[in-house]
């Protein structure tokens, strides 16, 4: 199964707006599940200011239950295969904050590809998908949103 097909595209595209101008995050399992995940970093910005610095509208932190899901998934025969989150305002790329939530002591810390979705005044306008190569992260695929008939063009 295609799990980015273009139902689920849209699916992460509507989450992303939904949330804006704060970033969503989520996943999508094996099956083609898309799972929308609870960003709780403005919470941890208002508990520890000092230690979390960013707030919802430039970084995410799955809730607990969503963690606990995730790596339990990794465990059946039905894992979480993509991580998504959006970028509100500043395009689809794999940041380096991006990097440092998805490596743990250089090497991955799930074995997943990540989404990226970039969003600007509530609606998506495309999405790069990034799979580690052994030394970095590097996009393997382009989304394009076509605003006049809300398909997805593909670009690997």
């Amino acid at each position: 199964m295609d799990t980015l097909n273009h139902e689920n595209l849209q699916r992460i595209y509507h989450h992303a707006g939904s949330t804006y101008p704060e970033e969503c995050c989520g996943f999508v399992f094996a099956d083609g599940t898309v799972h929308r995940g609870v960003n709780i970093q403005s919470e941890l910005n208002r508990r520890q200011p000092d230690i979390h610095t960013r707030t919802a509208a430039n970084g995410y932190t799955f809730s607990v239950a969503d963690t606990l899901a995730m790596n339990q998934s990794f465990r059946s025969s039905n894992p979480v295969t993509i991580i998504y989150h959006s970028h509100p305002d500043v395009g689809a790329y794999f940041s380096r904050e991006d990097e440092n939530k998805a490596l743990f002591m250089g090497k991955p810390a799930y074995p997943v590809a990540y989404l990226v979705v970039d969003v600007y005044k509530a609606q998506a306008r495309s999405a790069k998908l990034f799979q580690w190569n052994g030394k970095c992260f590097a996009c393997i695929q382009e989304f394009q949103v076509n605003e006049q008939d809300s398909t997805t063009h593909v670009r690997s």
